[in-house]
């Protein structure tokens, strides 16, 4: 008993599959001869089907995280405490820029990292461990407060009324 290896339902479906690729493909070549002889306008593309990345948004937070940790070389390194990136698993290389966690001393690829924090992770990838210190987190949190812009917002309202700010119950 097995699978039986042909479909006879299936033919249709899959000859109109090569035919619509077929077809394309012609599309294809006569937009290329067009483009050959030059009778193809400039503004027109050949239409493809990749997409352009999306823009890169980064928080404000992880912008913070990237000026606080530091950026060095692999071959700085006295000690390193692993030879390869447990994000990507590529070993490291003597010119490559890495980061190193200060709180777990863990290192990774400088891209992996960011890319890690671009996905508004706050942890190390290896061990969990925050990113930032703990002696650190009120000098960063006031950092953060200010790189916000809220602080800004509320001095520019300064002309409210002051019976419409205070309440009594």
């Amino acid at each position: 008993m097995g699978f039986p290896v042909g479909y006879p339902d299936l033919v249709i479906p899959k000859l109109f599959v090569h035919f619509l690729s077929l077809l394309l493909f012609i599309r294809d070549l006569i937009l290329l001869f067009f483009r050959y002889l030059c009778l193809l306008p400039n503004d027109i593309s050949i239409p493809t089907t990749t997409h352009p990345p999306p823009p890169q948004f980064h928080s404000v937070f992880s912008l913070l995280i990237r000026e606080i940790l530091p950026v060095l070389k692999f071959s700085d390194l006295q000690d390193p405490p692993a030879e390869s990136c447990a994000v990507c698993l590529y070993e490291f290389e003597g010119d490559e820029e890495i980061r190193r966690l200060t709180n777990c001393r863990h290192i990774f690829h400088k891209g992996c990292l960011d890319r890690w924090m671009g996905y508004d992770q706050r942890t190390c990838p290896l061990c969990r461990t925050p990113f930032i210190p703990y002696d650190m987190h009120s000098a960063f949190n006031e950092r953060l407060w200010h790189a916000s812009g809220i602080p800004e917002f509320y001095s520019t309202q300064s002309n409210i009324p002051a019976h419409l700010t205070t309440t009594s119950f």
